[in-house]
């Protein structure tokens, strides 16, 4: 039982370098396929969820359950899988929220700098951890002005590329 709680523990704190890698790396520092993918989010913050993402990995979830079942490497999947959920969240809360801890707030400065101000700094979305690791992280006095020139940037209104694409399906017309 131990051994699973530490494989998907592992396996969310792993996701924070997958959400690394795939936002800093390969979506802004990198030219690959993800690129032109996260440039949209760029061009419209409300396109904050991945949702072509959710059905594969939802769908090698289920294969590796029934493979395997709550082995350790399908817990540090699951766990994964958790982060990518919390980050989702996380992102959506960034952009949207109205009221946010003090933790959200760090993340949502930390988020904008990158968005509004230093696209190539400020890479991660739930840490920071990961940016003062790799180097794309402001110094501090910079970040202090950085920070205090995001601070009155309204949260987003309207939908996000989820609610709109719910109310598409929900008003769609049905073919009898």
């Amino acid at each position: 039982m131990m051994v699973g709680f530490i494989s998907f523990g592992a396996g969310l704190l792993s996701w924070t370098l997958v959400e690394y890698a795939v936002h800093g790396w390969m979506g802004h520092l990198h030219a690959t396929f993800v690129t032109p993918i996260h440039a949209v989010h760029h061009r419209d913050p409300r396109a904050v969820f991945a949702i072509g993402t959710w059905p594969p990995v939802l769908a090698i979830a289920a294969l590796l359950l029934v493979w395997f079942g709550l082995a350790p490497g399908v817990l540090w999947y699951l766990g994964l899988l958790a982060g990518f959920a919390a980050y989702e969240v996380m992102h959506y809360r960034i952009h949207f929220a109205f009221r946010l801890t003090p933790a959200e707030q760090r993340l949502r400065a930390h988020h904008l700098v990158h968005h509004l101000r230093r696209p190539t700094m400020c890479l991660g979305v739930t840490t920071s951890f990961w940016d003062k690791v790799f180097g794309p992280e402001p110094s501090e006095p910079q970040s202090a002005a950085l920070y205090e020139s995001v601070k009155d940037v309204p949260p987003l209104d309207g939908r996000s590329n989820l609610g709109s694409l719910i109310s598409s399906l929900r008003f769609a017309p049905r073919n009898s």
